[in-house]
């Protein structure tokens, strides 16, 4: 036997037990039926039925990367949380992902990027969940389920429509901020290393004195924004579906390892009752005159996971993941999602995701959860019940503080309504959309807005929801409505 022979591993079943031959099926003679005894036959049949999981309903097609995030700047007078002390180094995972399509949809579709981290802190795991953008299209999670679909493929033909989707963004104004950013130019990344990450909801920071914060996180890429135009997209949609998930992989293949540098808003807590709008609606931004960005970091992504469906397929972000020091606002969308994520990862991969590899904590766990499919950590408990005489764990506040609850959380009084956010002098839903179209966006992006809205809404727009199309981007800024229904109507 050749000495290269010895290096080649002997294939076996996923018991570990050596099989017979990768090609050949049991049979009856060279020529005659296969026989039901062939176990590992059955096997492999029965583990390819099951190969898949079921694909994420929102943020389906994704790719990531394991690295690091090193604290750059002190703000430890606003946190305890141990991720952000001076001098810390923590393991981390990303997963960046489009919003609307399935897993075999081409990269370079305009629409929203998921930007998901883990941290991979002593004290479990840290996960901020966000997206490409600082706002998103609805304010309350009732509507979430609603805005998805009418952004997916319809019942009867199971295409995508932009019909369903300017009939819901007309008739849901709340949604414009969003549809501005989404429409412009970084509605389509050149690629995922060129675009930024915003934690977009309101989050609550706590600090080693019980001093209380409302944050909001933005994670700049240092590689520079870039985008594709619309024309670059289309094209690349049919050269190569996987561009953005190709270019990750490569790029940190070939040692150029991308990067991004995390800053924060920070508002004092007392702050948010009479400011001028509500802060903690996901539809608007903090303006930085106001609460200017605090450098705290820099995120380095240096890894390819080693397998792909492992690590990334199985990676499971929740908002509900976070740490002494840190803790949600009244913001009614992240509350909504404090459930929906975990709730969706025990649906999609099963009970115990927080075994598996990429949602496994560094920190040691004590809990008293036990049972269920494929788990394979045992409780490690004294007793599998709270409380107990027999040395299991045991929760104590002094440990860590109450990230929830007072001292350290918020309060809230009133009728149980169904209702929006109180109003207040500056809580439209037209001024920052206007804003950014007038002050940030300059002439040349001004006019591929324009282009690009031209162009989606003349793919089989019906004419009365063009006609709310219409006046939803003049309530924006009416010389931009304008010169969209000029272009659609083929001026």
């Amino acid at each position: 036997m050749s000495s290269s022979a010895h290096e080649i591993p002997h294939t076996t079943n996923n018991a570990g037990i050596p099989v017979e031959s990768d090609e050949h099926s049991l049979t009856v003679g060279p020529d005659g039926p296969i026989l039901l005894q062939d176990h590992y036959l059955i096997e492999k049949m029965a583990q390819f039925n099951r190969e898949r999981v079921p694909e994420r309903v929102v943020h389906a097609k994704g790719s990531g990367a394991y690295g690091f995030f090193e604290v750059t700047n002190d703000v430890g007078q606003f946190t305890k949380a141990s991720v952000f002390q001076p001098g810390r180094r923590t393991e981390m995972l990303a997963r960046f992902s489009t919003v609307a399509g399935e897993q075999g949809s081409p990269d370079t579709w305009r629409d929203p990027r998921g930007f998901a981290l883990k941290f991979y802190t002593e004290h479990g795991n840290y996960d901020l969940v966000g997206n490409n953008t600082p706002v998103f299209f609805v304010r309350d999670p009732s509507k979430f389920q609603d805005f998805i679909r009418s952004q997916k493929r319809r019942p009867d033909s199971a295409v995508r429509d932009h019909d369903m989707q300017w009939d819901f963004w007309t008739l849901s104004p709340e949604s414009a901020h969003m549809v501005t950013w989404l429409m412009g130019d970084r509605g389509i990344p050149r690629t995922y290393r060129h675009m930024n990450g915003y934690g977009s909801h309101t989050y609550m920071w706590i600090n080693g004195g019980g001093e209380r914060f409302w944050v909001k996180y933005h994670i700049k890429t240092d590689q520079g924004i870039d985008f594709l135009t619309q024309e670059d997209a289309d094209r690349l949609a049919g050269e190569d579906g996987d561009l953005h998930r190709r270019d990750l992989h490569d790029s940190i293949a070939a040692g150029d390892a991308p990067s991004w540098t995390m800053y924060v808003q920070v508002m004092p807590f007392e702050d948010a009752a009479d400011y001028r709008f509500n802060p903690f609606d996901l539809t608007k931004v903090w303006p930085h005159g106001d609460y200017p960005l605090i450098e705290v970091g820099r995120m380095t992504l240096d890894k390819n996971p080693e397998d792909f469906f492992v690590h990334i397929e199985q990676a499971a972000f929740e908002p509900s993941n976070m740490v002494p020091g840190i803790g949600p606002s009244p913001d009614k969308m992240l509350l909504g999602r404090l459930f929906s994520y975990p709730d969706t990862h025990r649906y999609r991969i099963g009970p115990n995701y927080a075994q598996l590899p990429p949602n496994r904590p560094r920190a040691a766990v004590h809990s008293y959860a036990k049972d269920g499919p494929m788990r394979y950590e045992p409780s490690r408990a004294a007793a599998v019940y709270a409380p107990n005489s027999y040395g299991g764990p045991a929760a104590d506040v002094r440990t860590f503080g109450q990230s929830f609850g007072e001292p350290a959380g918020w309060a809230a009084a009133g009728e149980m309504v169904r209702e929006a956010y109180r109003p207040r002098r500056e809580d439209d839903d037209w001024t920052q959309p206007g804003t950014m179209v007038r002050q940030v966006l300059d002439d040349a992006a001004r006019e591929r807005l324009v282009g690009n809205v031209a162009g989606h809404l003349l793919k089989g727009v019906s004419r009365p929801v063009l006609e709310r199309a219409f006046q939803y981007w003049r309530n924006v800024d009416k010389g931009i409505g304008d010169r969209i229904a000029t272009r659609v109507n083929g001026g």
